[in-house]
């Protein structure tokens, strides 16, 4: 049997020899050779796109604008026209080349946020329902191997009754007027009319929330307290954000984020306590993770090296020690991003690959964040500005 052909992948933004991001998305595309970037709209300004195409390491098919390119490539067959479409932009420009690739008959990988508000969000979510096509949001570190192992760990009881939930991100890059400096990362951050209402929580904030979410697979139903600040002056958005939340089963959540900490760089940490134990998960060491038990050493485990029924761990799902979310190399030889970014890209090709064959694709949720995941993101956003402009009177998620 013949092995099947590479999914053929459109870009919309990451040109222009600025944007980071595009970086692990294209590199993470290519992993495992069942991939590959065909064409892209790459920039807002049509020369600078079409230069950026031109410049891909690889003849790909260059377009002036998303627009063109929609048209473009909806015209060709299938197998030569692209499978589906990743969007790399800033958050004021995903609803509208997401809805269109939709419209069109494209499936979209999405950068976080999903959106610049909850009505915009809603409105994606409801041109998903519409075209029942497969959608993806770019939470990279959920394709760390330790959050999903954290998550069966939490989920299948091991923790006993969930109490505390301690979510936060906290980098230091904002601690000063970063924007002024032709950081064009900064720039559109702390604008409201790019970002959004909130640049910390919008931006780092959603992470914190989503992994409190997904490790404990509990939903907050209500905010308790939220402070959004502003600690450099001059912004209009806040460099600070700060949360205490309810859990669906009661449980109490800090889920905060700072980008003004100094010394931090990429601390994203997650520690949920339980009444049997507790799980913590730090993204710079991806490679593993810590549970903590009534009067026993700390239990470190590590990527390839995890036994079933060694006195904590029963039987293990083959899913979390085999290939591809399992480990691809030796205990050792550290993971990292990109490697988080193609478990994701793994787990949304079989998505693909489903839906082309007209079987329903099942993972969105499970193994990459969905559209429901990035609508919930944007209300939590904008409920705890709500809550940290009313001072200490609490906000009911809807």
């Amino acid at each position: 049997m013949s092995p099947p052909r590479p999914l053929n992948v459109g870009l919309i933004g990451g040109g222009g020899g600025k944007a980071f991001i595009v970086n692990p998305h294209q590199a993470s595309i290519f992993m495992g050779g069942t991939r590959r970037v065909v064409c892209g709209a790459l920039h807002e300004k049509s020369e600078v796109a079409l230069q950026s195409a031109a410049d891909w390491p690889y003849p790909i098919r260059g377009y002036g604008t998303y627009d063109e390119m929609i048209a473009a490539e909806a015209k060709l067959p299938f197998g030569e026209r692209m499978d589906f479409v990743v969007i790399v932009t800033p958050n004021f420009v995903h609803k509208d080349p997401a809805i269109k690739c939709l419209k069109k008959g494209f499936p979209v990988f999405c950068e976080k946020p999903l959106a610049l508000n909850s009505a915009e969000a809603e409105e994606i979510a409801k041109a998903v329902e519409e075209t029942k096509l497969p959608f993806g949001l770019a939470h990279t570190y959920l394709g760390h191997w330790s959050t999903q192992f954290g998550r069966f760990i939490v989920t299948s009881g091991l923790l006993g009754n969930i109490r505390r939930v301690d979510s936060h991100y906290w980098q230091g890059w904002l601690a000063g007027r970063t924007e002024d400096q032709g950081v064009q990362q900064a720039e559109w951050r702390v604008d409201p009319k790019r970002a959004g209402a909130s640049c910390c929580g919008g931006d780092i904030g959603t992470h914190a929330f989503m992994h409190a979410r997904y490790v404990t697979g509990l939903e907050v139903v209500k905010i308790l307290f939220a402070k959004l600040t502003t600690f450099v002056g001059g912004r209009q958005l806040d460099d600070d954000f700060l949360t205490v939340c309810q859990m669906s089963n009661d449980a109490l959540a800090q889920i905060c984020a700072s980008q003004v900490m100094i010394g931090h760089r990429n601390d994203l940490r997650i520690e949920v306590n339980g009444d049997k134990g507790t799980l913590i998960l730090r993204q710079e060491n991806s490679d593993e993770f810590t549970i903590c038990l009534p009067d026993q050493p700390q239990r470190i485990y590590s990527r390839g090296d995890v036994k079933p029924n060694d006195g904590f761990l029963g039987d293990i799902p083959g899913f979390l020690l085999e290939a591809p979310i399992g480990p691809r190399i030796p205990s050792g030889h550290n993971e990292a991003f990109h490697d988080a970014f193609r478990r994701l890209y793994d787990a949304f090709e079989l998505d693909i690959r489903d839906w082309l064959e007209d079987k329903v694709p099942s993972r969105a949720g499970e193994r990459y964040a969905s559209v429901y995941d990035g609508v919930k993101h944007m209300k939590f956003i904008e409920a705890a500005v709500k809550c940290s402009q009313m001072g200490l009177q609490f906000v009911v998620l809807e």
